[in-house]
């Protein structure tokens, strides 16, 4: 069968391996139909994710057609559609018995430190699967794995009615958690640098928007929020001067949360933060989420169809990366199919 694997950065190869076999009754093979291309394959492919591992057959938004099950299978049967768990943990760790097994001290997601579904077939446990929603076609699906992303940070945030916040970046995982948040608050300001990507926000349902290279930022910002700053910032563009902006567009007792994995040094300003007691936290990946977002759709609080831009064949994997590559504006959301 058909996989992309990253043998290296900047070198993606469409190779053939073996078709997996089921071997545990509790497993079951998928037939993968779609797999997302997402902000951390491209940094895996570039060298810039400092997570993962080489060489690796990378994909984490997963859906497909469940082909065989294992003789324990109850929650999945033959040909049911299903979206599939990236995350696996140990269960014992700190952290696991704290409920946060997404920061597993023994953490593999799939497609990162573990094979992805970037290949035809890939054989899971049957808990890691999860049932479509009627409404959604396979492509689009694969939007529900960042919607738990979206999800989860939005929990981290603690995000109330009554919170203003701050969204910088207005790309794919932007989007997601714009659709999630409000949901949760009232006043939402998106930041970004292209005007299209605004203008989405705002059909989107953002409550206002500020193109950072036009406009005065700061300024902005106290004005939409009357004076004292953001109760909430999120980082949903994390390059290399978002944290300080945020730690200066929120204001006292307010909340940032990051959501970069750049290794790069940033610049910190430490009085920012005491001065007003801002909490910083890290948001990654998500806590058992699927179930919450798949609930959220079919209760008509998530609308994830036509958020696919662009497909092409797993085959044609080194195409889809460089059309991300040239930034053409058309681009939302691109997935790779299987039917080739």
């Amino acid at each position: 069968m058909k996989a992309v694997r990253i043998i290296k950065p900047e070198h993606l190869e469409v190779i053939d391996i073996p078709k997996p076999t089921l071997r545990d009754p509790d497993h079951v093979i998928i037939k993968m139909t779609a797999a997302g291309i997402c902000g951390s394959d491209v940094g895996i492919y570039h060298g810039t994710n400092a997570a993962a591992t080489y060489p690796r057959i990378i994909g984490h938004e997963m859906v497909g057609i469940v082909s065989e099950i294992g003789a324990n299978v109850t929650n999945v049967k033959i040909n049911d559609h299903v979206i599939v768990n990236q995350v696996t943990n140990c269960g014992h760790c700190y952290a696991c018995r704290k409920g946060r097994g997404n920061v597993c001290d023994n953490l593999a997601v799939r497609g990162v430190h573990i094979d992805g579904g970037y290949q035809e077939y890939i054989c899971v446990p049957a808990a890691d699967c999860f049932l479509l929603p009627d409404s959604l076609l396979d492509k689009d699906a694969v939007m529900i794995e960042p919607a738990t992303i979206a999800i989860q940070s939005c929990s981290r945030a603690e995000l109330e009615k009554d919170d203003m916040l701050l969204l910088y970046g207005a790309g794919a995982l932007g989007s997601s958690i714009l659709r999630v948040a409000k949901q949760l608050c009232d006043t939402i300001i998106v930041a970004d640098v292209a005007d299209e990507k605004l203008e989405a926000a705002e059909m989107a349902g953002a409550t206002h928007t500020i193109n950072v290279l036009k406009e005065d930022f700061i300024g902005k910002i106290k004005e939409y929020t009357n004076g004292r700053g953001a109760t909430v910032s999120i980082d949903a563009a994390c390059v290399k001067d978002s944290l300080m902006m945020l730690l200066e567009a929120t204001g006292n007792a307010g909340r940032v949360i990051t959501m970069g994995f750049s290794t790069a040094a940033t610049e910190v300003n430490q009085f920012l933060i005491t001065s007003k007691e801002l909490q910083i936290r890290g948001s990654r990946l998500q806590n058992r989420l699927f179930g919450k977002a798949i609930e959220m759709i079919k209760e008509k609080q998530l609308d994830l169809n036509n958020s696919v831009s662009h497909t092409f064949p797993l085959t044609e994997a080194q195409a889809a990366f460089d059309f991300i590559d040239s930034r053409d504006p058309s681009i939302r959301k691109i997935v790779l199919t299987f039917d080739f």
